[in-house]
């Protein structure tokens, strides 16, 4: 028996370590941004805006397996492809505006989690006033640091391991507690989008932190550190699929938990703090504690690969392996960290941050999309793996749907 058990931890052990891209596109995809906006989502319109997350995640697993067999067939990452076959404006555009989007969104990110830090320890602090976000800033950076000290690929899988299990944990738990109708779910991949302007400034919300550019890109610099080939295909498809599907269950967790809590009472969120201040009298205090460290361990899973995408993407650029314990590349993560003090010293408000950020990268994803899409179609650049005709139809169809995303959310955004 002790033999059967050890072989079966052993092959959950490889499982997992064998999905290390998957882990670090689920933690920085479901952070406090996604929580935010599949909270006032499921707050506003209940179930009925399934459809779209459903449809994001499908498209998301289409790009990131068309990015990462771009990978296992060239052996090379994508910017640095970009850069060698549409020239260095081209490399500089993706990586300035990618590192630009990110640094913004780790601001925002880190904002909302000491905001909600601070309301979730009001009770514990004498004052009443919770923990300074100035302190749970610099607690919470200094932890991510530490992390990163490390520099070690594997080592950064294993704790976003850690960060994914505690939000999927917690998430879940939550939903169960407080599920709404299953008849709300199933509705909801069938409705339409509702008529007003708001509803579409949500979807494209919702499609913007699931279908990011950044993830296909550094999707490629994570599966050349990992040394996958071809023969690793099948791995690569398995790992995207269960990206897109762990994806989809965290955030349609998330929308039901304010649907089934929040929507009935006509109750509105705009960000997660609201949620954390209007969840207790219908969920109860043991709930709304589970529904926190899973906010917790959404923001830290996803603050932890922001502050590694700059040496990430840089070394992308240059068509090098990211050296994470370089001074430089722990200098750059070290001020990605300390950007994070700007929004408790000087105020601002992190929703506005965020949205921001989504912005930026709504604009960049469909020219990064268009420029795979291109290289995936020419046969001195990837030989006999070029796009099948349905193939083509595919990345086509989820091109047109992330730019109609992109032009909904920039409507929205300016009141157009």
């Amino acid at each position: 028996m002790t033999v059967k058990k050890e072989s079966f931890f052993q092959k959950f052990k490889l499982l997992i370590l064998s999905l290390g891209p998957g882990l670090f596109i689920i933690g920085y995809n479901i952070g406090t941004g996604s929580v935010t906006s599949m909270a006032s989502t499921g707050a506003e319109y209940g179930m009925m805006l399934t459809w779209p997350l459903l449809l994001s995640c499908v498209f998301t697993y289409i790009l990131i397996v068309v990015f990462g067999k771009y990978t296992l067939v060239t052996g090379d990452t994508v910017i640095h492809s970009y850069k060698k076959h549409f020239g260095k404006p081209a490399g500089l555009f993706v990586l300035i505006a990618l590192i630009f989007t990110e640094a913004v969104g780790s601001v925002g990110v880190m904002a909302i989690v000491t905001q909600v830090t601070q309301e979730w320890t009001r009770p514990l602090t004498a004052s009443g006033s919770g923990i300074d976000p100035i302190y749970s800033t610099l607690g919470f950076g200094a932890i991510l640091y530490a992390l990163l000290w490390n520099g070690k690929q594997n080592f950064f899988e294993k704790v976003l391991a850690v960060f994914v299990g505690i939000m999927g944990f917690s998430f879940l738990l939550t939903m169960i507690m407080v599920i709404p109708d299953p008849g709300q779910v199933l509705a909801g991949v069938v409705s339409g989008v509702p008529n007003e302007s708001g509803a579409f400034l949500l979807v494209a919300s919702m499609v913007g932190t699931t279908m990011g550019a950044v993830i296909y890109v550094v999707r490629s610099v994570l599966i050349k550190g990992k040394g996958w080939g071809m023969n690793q295909l099948h791995l690569e498809k398995r790992d995207a699929k269960v990206s897109a599907i762990v994806m989809f269950v965290l955030s349609i967790s998330v929308m039901a938990a304010a649907a089934g809590t929040l929507y009935p009472q006509g109750i509105k969120v705009d960000n997660a703090i609201d949620m954390v201040k209007l969840l207790e009298p219908f969920a109860g205090k043991f709930a709304l504690s589970i529904f926190v460290g899973g906010i917790l361990a959404a923001g830290l899973s996803s603050l932890f690969p922001h502050i590694m995408l700059a040496p990430m993407l840089i070394s992308d650029y240059r068509g090098v392996n990211p050296d994470y314990q370089s001074t430089t590349n722990r200098l750059i993560s070290l001020g990605i960290i300390l950007l994070s003090l700007l929004v408790p010293i000087l105020g601002g408000r992190p929703v506005f941050i965020m949205i921001l950020s989504q912005a930026f990268i709504a604009t960049v994803t469909p020219v990064v999309i268009v420029l795979m899409l291109i290289l995936m179609n020419r046969k001195e650049v990837v030989g006999e793996h070029t796009l099948s005709r349905k193939q083509n139809m595919m990345v086509g169809t989820t091109l047109v749907f992330s730019a109609v995303m992109a032009v909904f959310g920039m409507m929205g955004i300016f009141g157009i």
